[in-house]
């Protein structure tokens, strides 16, 4: 995976090569196959495994407490807004983006295990927090859309157009301004 991941931000999923990312990681290309079935199988792999821990790792939505949204939001939106500032994630995207007429397999399979695996399982969790009478969410999914949304702001842009990145203060400060708004707007009210 850690040879993937590195061969895919060095070449972009179109450049990508099996033979060299087998080669890197020690292991024969049929095993590289046997696997994951193909090269956008293998990114998608890798996609996943960067998703994982966004999502609290292998334990996932369900070792999110619901009675501690803002607890939780921010251990999720820490993770994802370090996983959205990080170089090799600012070159998968570039790399998606720019392949995206000529490789649909591939963009699909970035989306899945990527923006559309996060909402889901996060929707899960505002379920549970608005089931446990913490939070209010009636449309979950269009929330959690909304929570992930604030992160890909000025600081994204900027990383992905190869700018200067925000530093560790403004990314804490983002990541308590977005909490904050986001449970503001969903609070029970009283």
């Amino acid at each position: 995976m850690e040879a993937a991941r590195s061969h895919f931000f060095a070449h972009g999923l179109e450049r990508a090569s099996v033979d060299a990312i087998a080669a890197e990681a020690g292991v024969s290309k049929m095993t590289i196959y046997s696997n994951f079935g193909s090269k956008e199988g293998l990114f998608e792999a890798v996609v996943q495994d960067r998703t994982d821990r966004v999502m609290g790792g292998s334990a996932g939505v369900e070792a999110l407490d619901p009675m501690q949204p803002r607890k939780a939001l921010l251990a999720v939106g820490e993770q994802f807004l370090a996983l959205t500032r990080e170089e090799d994630a600012l070159g998968k995207f570039r790399s998606v983006y720019g392949a995206a007429g000529a490789q649909p397999e591939a963009c699909q399979a970035f989306y899945r295990q990527g923006a559309e695996r996060l909402i889901s399982e996060l929707a899960v969790y505002l379920r549970r927090a608005s089931e446990a009478g913490t939070l209010q969410v009636k449309h979950p999914r269009q929330a959690a859309d909304l929570f992930l949304s604030m992160f890909l702001g000025d600081g994204h842009i900027r990383g992905l157009l190869m700018l200067e990145m925000p530093d560790a203060r403004e990314n804490k400060a983002l990541l308590r301004e977005a909490v904050r708004v986001f449970v503001t707007a969903y609070e029970v009210a009283a």
